[in-house]
């Protein structure tokens, strides 16, 4: 199970829409990838997730966490081969986030490379948009002690990253300026 949790090496630039549930990460995520024109890298939990809910209303258990985390590195690391920058809609250190609020617990392995693998910048979506049911989402009441645990990982572990916050065009905008400055990117 190990190396399926390892980034493949390369040269593109990972950046990672993180925060808490109903967020607009994922929007946010295909907005850039459409801008900067390149992949960008689906939530794999949603997929998984929903597949057991439609199958027999099973939520998510602790044993979903690293089959979870092997299909999205999977994912990522096809993206990251083929371009020079992508978007990732999730990442390990997610998964760790979520397993730790939700079980109390993160596998040993989930959690190395969780804080191993690499990543330029996280995009930190903050709570000031609505948030949106569905039938994965549960935390509505949650959410600003769901941001400072995202928040906390993110400074515990040294990771770099910017808050976005305002209307979905405003954390477009924003998102888009800080890459450009970042990364010398025109598009």
């Amino acid at each position: 199970m190990e190396k399926y949790l390892q980034q493949t090496k390369s040269d593109c630039i990972k950046v990672v829409l993180f925060g808490p549930e109903s967020t607009g990460k994922s929007t946010l995520a295909k907005e850039l990838a459409i801008h900067f024109k390149t992949d960008f890298i689906e939530e794999y939990a949603r997929e998984y997730l929903q597949k057991k809910f439609e199958f027999n209303k099973s939520i998510c258990q602790i044993d979903d966490m690293l089959p979870i985390a092997k299909e999205q590195m999977n994912l990522e690391n096809k993206a990251s081969i083929k371009n020079s920058i992508i978007f990732c809609d999730t990442d390990l250190l997610t998964t760790k986030v979520y397993s730790e609020i939700y079980f109390n617990h993160c596998d040993p392995l989930l959690k190395k490379y969780a804080l191993l693998n690499h990543y330029d910048l996280y995009l930190l979506m903050n709570i000031d948009v609505p948030w949106v049911k569905d039938d994965l989402r549960d935390k509505p009441n949650e959410r600003k002690e769901m941001f400072d645990s995202f928040m906390k990982a993110l400074i515990e572990n040294d990771k770099k990253f910017e808050i976005i916050s305002g209307n979905f065009k405003e954390r477009k905008e924003k998102a888009i300026r800080i890459i450009n400055n970042l990364f010398n990117f025109k598009v």
